[in-house]
This record gives C-alpha cells, sequence and structure tokens, in this order.
C-alpha cells in the first residue's frame, strides 16, 4: 500500500506561481511512475503531468507545456509540480497519482487509470 498527501495548493493571482508536493509513505513511491491530474467543478478529472521513476523521462498535456514543470527526490519520496504563469483556467483540485503496476523505468503514463493510488487532492484558485 502507497498513501500519498497532496499539499501546497493556495490561492494565487493570474501570473502567479505554486509549487505542489505529494509525499508518499507505506511502499516506496520511488518504484512507481508517479502523475498529476486536475478537476475542475463540472469536468471531468484530466491529466496534467507525468514522470518516470529515473525521473529522466515527463509527459506534459498540451495546455500546461513551457509553464509547469513535474520532478522528484526520490530519496524524500516526493513529487513536485512547479506551477508557472498561472491562468484563472487552471483552476482545479490537484491529484497526484502512483503508477504501481508499470516496472519500466523509463514508463509515463498520461491515463489516469492506470494510476491505483491517489491522494486527496489539494485546491487551487487562480483569480483574474
Amino acid at each position: 500500500q502507497v498513501q500519498l498527501v497532496e499539499s501546497g495548493g493556495g490561492l494565487v493571482q493570474a501570473g502567479g506561481s505554486l509549487r505542489l508536493s505529494c509525499a508518499a509513505s507505506g511502499r516506496t513511491s520511488s518504484s512507481y511512475p508517479m502523475g498529476w491530474f486536475r478537476q475542475a467543478p463540472g469536468k471531468e478529472r484530466e491529466f496534467v503531468a507525468a514522470i518516470s521513476k529515473n525521473a529522466l523521462n515527463t509527459a506534459y498535456a498540451d495546455s500546461v507545456k513551457g509553464r509547469f514543470t513535474i520532478s522528484r527526490d526520490n530519496g524524500k519520496n516526493t513529487v513536485y509540480l512547479q506551477m508557472n504563469s498561472l491562468k484563472p483556467e487552471d483552476t482545479a483540485v490537484y491529484y497526484c497519482g502512483a503508477d504501481s503496476a508499470h516496472g519500466s523505468s523509463w514508463y509515463t503514463s498520461r491515463q489516469q487509470y492506470e494510476y491505483n493510488y491517489w491522494g486527496q487532492g489539494t485546491q487551487v484558485t487562480v483569480s483574474s
């Protein structure tokens, strides 16, 4: 079992920055590909970013490419999402997920069904 806890959300003005953290406990998350997803009110959860176990492969949604950066510190069992140039449309609850099914060090996934552990989410609100 893996427990994931997100933090770092809050209220920020458009153009500002936030850094989200996802701390893992239980079976080490350094063994798993990790991802960030978000869900805005009235919308389905959508992919934001993903990172491989070895941190050398990343993937981003087109809507955040060039503004968000995903990273991980396997020694601290923590994944980060640096969000810059935030827009009101980035407002959502942000969730991190762990994918325990794929063993490749280079694997990333954009599909939420491949993530079998989830955190409780952290709210990000961007005001215009």
